[in-house]
């Protein structure tokens, strides 16, 4: 490994975006360490570069096993210049249709996980005097729809703690990027992948059409993930690295219509608002 070298690692490696951004990191000559729940779908890319990938079996879900694999990991290579947070799933239901545990479980998967293993390679990263924390979102980190509101809660929360960590941590030489995607032709949408709630007829017509673009969308996403994980590398080498970092043009268009939905009914209502302050005359 060389000196410039970095040690990468990459949670939900196997397919999609952790795949591209493995991929994209050992072509740049640095070190991976990929995590999955089952390691033999990064056999071809450990057989290529055996000297500089590694698989290593991680449930993000299972706390003791991150903080295992994370003590592991910095007692091997010494310490982890860039962490990936991105195992996750898509969760199809309508709020009445999502049940107390398959909630707790998206939590556990999108935001205790990944907050246990962002800890445990802190001190380390804070010792070392940089580092970088990349957190998958979605564009349902900044807005939601009908079927989507418990996947989009749970992006919402890494958001704000990613948001609320990368000011703790700057003065420490580490970045943190939020990435937040639109559709792109990884496996979120492919069959076995999605999750779907069990559906209550009453909802039918409103996340029906949802549930029909997930089931019928797998394969025609507009966002190619090798030059998604191109553009995180470029923003983690930036002299400023943006905290967010949207991907795909169905993003940036979605996050700007909704930015000036926000901005208006902030607008609307600017009166009532500030009427709320106490009157100091």
């Amino acid at each position: 490994m060389g000196e410039d070298a970095k040690v990468w690692l990459v949670t939900g490696a196997s397919s999609g975006f952790g795949r591209a951004i493995a991929e994209a990191a050992v072509a740049a000559g640095d070190t991976v360490i990929g995590t999955a729940r089952r390691t033999e779908a990064l056999n071809d890319l450990v057989a290529a570069y055996p000297h500089r990938v590694e698989a290593v079996s991680l449930d993000i879900t299972d706390g003791e096993q991150i903080d295992a694999v994370a003590a592991n990991v910095l007692a091997r290579y010494g310490r982890v210049d860039a962490l990936v947070n991105n195992a996750g799933r898509t969760q199809v239901g309508a709020f009445e249709e999502t049940t107390d545990q398959e909630l707790r479980d998206l939590f556990e998967l999108h935001v205790f996980g990944p907050a246990r293993l962002t800890r445990a390679l802190l001190p380390q990263m804070r010792e070392q005097g940089t580092g970088a924390i990349v957190n998958i979102s979605s564009v349902g980190g900044q807005l939601s729809f009908a079927g989507f509101s418990a996947y989009s809660a749970t992006k919402a929360a890494l958001e704000q703690l990613s948001e609320g960590l990368a000011d703790e941590v700057a003065p420490f030489g580490i970045k943190v990027l939020i990435v937040e995607p639109g559709a792109f032709r990884t496996n979120l949408f492919g069959k076995g992948a999605a999750y779907f709630s069990e559906e209550n007829p009453a909802y039918a017509e409103k996340v029906g059409a949802t549930r029909q673009m997930v089931q019928g969308g797998d394969g025609s996403q507009p966002g190619d993930p090798a030059k998604a994980a191109t553009a995180i590398l470029l923003a983690l080498d930036a002299d400023k690295t943006p905290l967010r970092l949207a991907l795909g043009s169905d993003a940036v268009d979605s996050l700007t219509a909704h930015l000036h939905s926000v901005q208006a009914g902030l607008t609307e209502w600017e009166e009532v608002s500030r009427g709320t302050d106490l009157d100091t005359n």
